[in-house]
């Protein structure tokens, strides 16, 4: 089989699994043996993007992109020194309080980020933090929900860069702010489950701010020829420690200076 073959036969598996709610296997050793001339990593984003291009044949509007692997904690555990990206759809999209069906996830979790809805292009081949704070129209709170398609998030990099992130779907807050008003390396963060506190972070957890997680994903995006748009939304990264997800859930995330913002599902 041909290396472009198994990248369409890769997705595919990562799709079907998505969409019949049974994880696959891990296919991180049959992506290293497929690299060649690409590097694994080139390769996890070719069966990534191809994935994307499917859905969004299939009527799926992208509205924004994800950063992942944000903490150096995390890094050091899959032994890489950078993040890695995922594509976000109008449809993985929720508002604050808005009942969720988890029956179309695998094995949900959900962790507290930092969003920033952007107001200008960013097509830079090398940005700038003063870039970063200049396009951006506001924060707002958010909880990510990930979702591996990959059996008992038994992940390395090139498993979760393939499938997207882990990316499942968002929550958003809807108190939007300006950045001028957000020292966001500062900005605290609880979450909780009927009133139990379930994870704890800050902005400074998200490589050290989450305006550097921005940059990092607006030179990246530059590189892959799919640069940052005005009106996309970035999910920068996780503040603390993800949990898990259940049916008839609720967790409420508290970020300080941006207010708060409630996932339930049934």
């Amino acid at each position: 089989m041909s290396q472009n073959n198994s990248v369409v036969s890769i997705a595919q598996r990562l799709q079907e699994a998505e969409q019949s709610r049974q994880a696959i296997n891990p296919i991180a050793e049959e992506i290293k043996g497929l690299a060649g001339q690409l590097s694994a990593i080139e390769l996890a984003y070719q069966i990534q993007q191809k994935n994307v291009e499917t859905k969004s044949q299939l009527g799926r509007r992208i509205v924004g992109r994800k950063i992942g692997l944000t903490s150096l904690a995390v890094q050091k555990q899959l032994g890489v020194d950078s993040p890695d990206y995922g594509t976000l759809f109008d449809d993985m999209a929720y508002g604050t309080f808005e009942e969720i069906n988890s029956a179309q996830w695998i094995q949900p979790k959900a962790e507290a980020e930092i969003a920033l809805v952007l107001k200008k292009d960013l097509n830079n081949e090398k940005h700038t933090l003063a870039d970063i704070i200049s396009a951006t129209d506001y924060a707002l709170a958010a909880i990510e929900i990930v979702d591996s398609r990959i059996k008992d998030w038994k992940i390395s990099l090139l498993d979760t860069v393939a499938d997207n992130a882990s990316s499942a779907g968002f929550v958003l807050g809807s108190t939007p702010v300006a950045l001028s008003k957000l020292e966001l390396s500062r900005c605290g963060m609880y979450m909780e489950r009927k009133g139990e506190q379930v994870s704890v972070g800050a902005g400074v957890n998200c490589l050290g701010n989450p305006l550097n997680a921005a940059v990092w994903l607006a030179d990246m995006m530059v590189k892959m020829g799919t640069p940052l748009k005005a009106g996309d939304l970035l999910l920068t990264g996780a503040l603390g420690p993800m949990v898990p997800l259940a049916r008839q859930d609720a967790l409420s995330a508290h970020i300080e200076g941006l207010g708060s913002v409630t996932l339930i599902t049934n």
